[in-house]
């Protein structure tokens, strides 16, 4: 369970900036204080949770929200290997995308996702998507404590 006198550290994987800044700026007016780490490929997105250099020091996240289309490594593989590894597995992965087709969704489940939204194209809607990941994710939701 995360500890309420601390920033709850979430992992951003998104390779679109507009998306990037508004998925900051929607935590920033947030209830709660966050520690938002952004990734902008999947095979840094690795590095980070893997703690490989340049990210020796990265802080394991609390919940993780991920883009399906990446370069270099798109989001299923990124789930994919998260959700088969002992120590990243109960991670919270909430798939945060503009997808909307029948088969990324049922791969991510397949592949043990936590939560799929499609990623809303208007700025008040993404807004009140995040606030309602903030809500549910890291209110209402008892994550477990990810132990670095």
């Amino acid at each position: 369970m995360i500890k309420k006198n601390r920033p709850v550290n979430i992992l951003l994987i998104e390779d679109n900036p507009g998306d990037v800044r508004l998925t900051q700026e929607a935590f920033k007016e947030g209830r709660l204080p966050t520690n938002l780490d952004v990734v902008m490929d999947g095979v840094e997105a690795i590095k980070f949770l893997k703690k490989e250099t340049p990210y020796t020091d990265a802080v394991t996240p609390d919940l993780i929200l991920l883009d399906l289309n990446l370069p270099k490594r798109d989001g299923r593989e990124v789930l994919q290997e998260v959700k088969t590894d002992k120590l990243l597995k109960r991670i919270p992965v909430v798939v945060l995308t503009t997808s909307n087709a029948e088969q990324d969704i049922l791969k991510s489940y397949n592949l043990h996702v936590n939560c799929y939204i499609n990623k809303p194209v208007d700025f008040d809607k993404f807004f009140d998507v995040i606030q309602k990941i903030e809500d549910f994710w890291l209110t209402t939701a008892i994550l477990p404590t990810m132990v670095d």
